[in-house]
């Protein structure tokens, strides 16, 4: 049996200068009691996804010479690659459309909202999970059955 408090953790990573937004990150992954890991680059961010089960990495739109469509080629590397939110404080409707179908899980407007980012960063971490449950579940001689 799967443990409920394991399934809502979550180890994100967090890519990029967030200098004014590092607090509100903190405060949210200490009182949900979810593990944050940062890298200020390329280097150290793919170092830290090498080394550790991340589910969820949260990044600006353009961190020094990598932006997020080469990070998100860089996540797709992975086997179980984590799910991509990006943040710019131009997050409007066009890179919404562009990121989501490049296969960014999210985009996040700055400066960014407490409540916003709690709900769509667990949200990714669910959705990290679906393919495993789906795998699962279509292996499972009772799939489908209610």
């Amino acid at each position: 049996m799967s443990d409920p408090k394991a399934e809502s953790s979550v180890s994100a990573l967090l890519v990029g200068d967030y200098d004014s937004d590092r607090l509100l990150f903190h405060d949210v992954f200490r009182r949900s009691g979810w593990r944050l890991f940062e890298a200020r680059d390329r280097r150290a961010a793919l170092r830290c996804l090498d080394r550790n089960p991340v589910q969820v990495v949260v990044a600006k739109k353009t961190v020094r010479d990598w932006s997020w469509k080469r990070l998100l080629a860089d996540l797709h590397r992975h086997v179980r690659p984590p799910q991509l939110i990006i943040t710019s404080h131009l997050a409007d409707e066009m890179l919404w459309a562009e990121a989501l179908n490049w296969g960014a899980y999210d985009v996040l407007a700055e400066p960014l909202r407490r409540d916003e980012v709690e709900r769509v960063i667990a949200s990714a971490r669910r959705h990290f999970d679906l393919p495993l449950r789906a795998d699962v579940s279509a292996a499972s001689p009772v799939a489908g059955v209610a």
